[in-house]
């Protein structure tokens, strides 16, 4: 039988729960009740963006012809929209977001909690299917029981964590947990593709530690635990390069290479280093790792007397990805215009850390610099 045919390049997927890339569903009890609770556990959680979705409950209401955007002066957004509910697009529309919570009486969500309400059992039996990721169980009160058609289709769901309603610096902490849980592994980009033109020849081959440039600041991220690669211009000859990754973006310099990298995997953060700053060192790697916020577009260095962050000394997280792709369809290929328009984590340093090496007299002068 022959090779199946396909219409489209197989990507690697973005992970997605139903709705959002991380969600959980709250089911069991009336809707007002889960919104106060999402409204409690919110205040607990402020330092994260997250998301509320759910179904108006108001009745006969006039489709909407219009889009309004309505934006208050402390910078909050209201939205009223003409859209229907799709997966693909509440993915693009949450895409920001560390956690969505769902009402799970309108929408089905990919985990789910559970309130135990004595008053909605029909509802609950009704919504069986639903429960297909229990993450634990909240009592209106603490003699909430088991329903018997839980029991039935679920033997074991006593042994799930269970809380009351008002315990809610427990449920917090766990909804917590949940989150931190869907933080992305950091994987390092060494970017290499560069035409080098102001230096005359390959930056990313000059020596200032005994080996080319490019090896050392691999070896850099390696040390920390980082799965590095080159971002390189063109797939290497050599069969033994499977750590390269080649511009799938061309013509984009550094934007691309982050874009192809984001490509490859999608589902990590990169680190991603230039080889013209020779003075970035271990302890500077090691505190952009440590101030990492992963609720943020990206943890970028900057200089203590710069303007602006170092876009190529910056952990992009995996949202970075849709806002570069946004970026890169207004027009824009530049990474530190997205960085400076978006919520990024800043990290100030001394600038000499991050002093760029372009020119041969920069090399020469940088070279003495570092044997003194």
């Amino acid at each position: 039988m022959g090779k199946k045919h396909t219409k489209h390049t197989s990507l690697e997927k973005k992970h997605n729960d139903n709705f959002a890339p991380n969600e959980v569903a709250i089911l069991g009890t009336q809707c007002g009740t889960i919104a106060n609770l999402v409204h409690q556990v919110s205040k607990k959680l402020s330092q994260y963006n997250l998301g509320y979705f759910d179904a108006s409950h108001a009745k006969n209401i006039e489709q909407n012809i219009i889009s309004e955007y309505t934006f208050h002066h402390e910078g909050n957004l209201q939205i009223k929209t003409t859209s229907s509910v799709n997966k693909y697009e509440q993915r693009l529309q949450f895409y920001n977001h560390d956690l969505v919570f769902i009402n799970g009486n309108h929408y089905q969500g990919a985990k789910q909690i559970l309130i135990l309400d004595d008053e909605k059992e029909a509802s609950v039996k009704k919504r069986l299917d639903q429960l297909t990721s229990v993450q634990f169980v909240i009592k209106l009160n603490e003699n909430s029981k088991y329903f018997d058609c839980l029991l039935e289709r679920f033997p074991n769901i006593k042994n799930i964590t269970s809380y009351t309603i008002n315990e809610i610096d427990k449920i917090s902490n766990h909804i917590h947990n949940l989150i931190k849980q869907n933080i992305a592994p950091i994987k390092g980009l060494v970017l290499t593709g560069g035409k080098s033109t102001r230096m005359g020849r390959d930056k990313s081959e000059l020596v200032y530690y005994k080996k080319p440039q490019k090896e050392h600041v691999k070896e850099l991220l390696e040390n920390n635990n980082l799965e590095t690669f080159y971002s390189v211009r063109d797939v290497s000859t050599s069969s033994e390069m499977t750590n390269e990754i080649p511009d799938a973006f061309l013509n984009l310099g550094p934007f691309g290479g982050i874009c192809s990298a984001f490509q490859k995997d999608p589902n990590s953060a990169w680190l991603v280093m230039a080889t013209d700053v020779p003075f970035v060192n271990n302890e500077l790697i090691q505190l952009l790792l440590q101030k990492r916020n992963p609720s943020k577009v990206a943890t970028a260095v900057k200089g203590k007397n710069k303007e602006f962050p170092e876009p190529l000394i910056t952990i992009y997280e995996p949202r970075a990805y849709g806002k570069l792709l946004a970026y890169l369809a207004q027009g824009y290929s530049c990474p530190r215009k997205m960085l400076i328009n978006s919520e990024v984590e800043i990290i100030e340093v001394d600038d000499n850390l991050i002093r760029n090496i372009n020119t041969p007299e920069e090399y020469e002068a940088g070279k003495a610099d570092i044997s003194l």
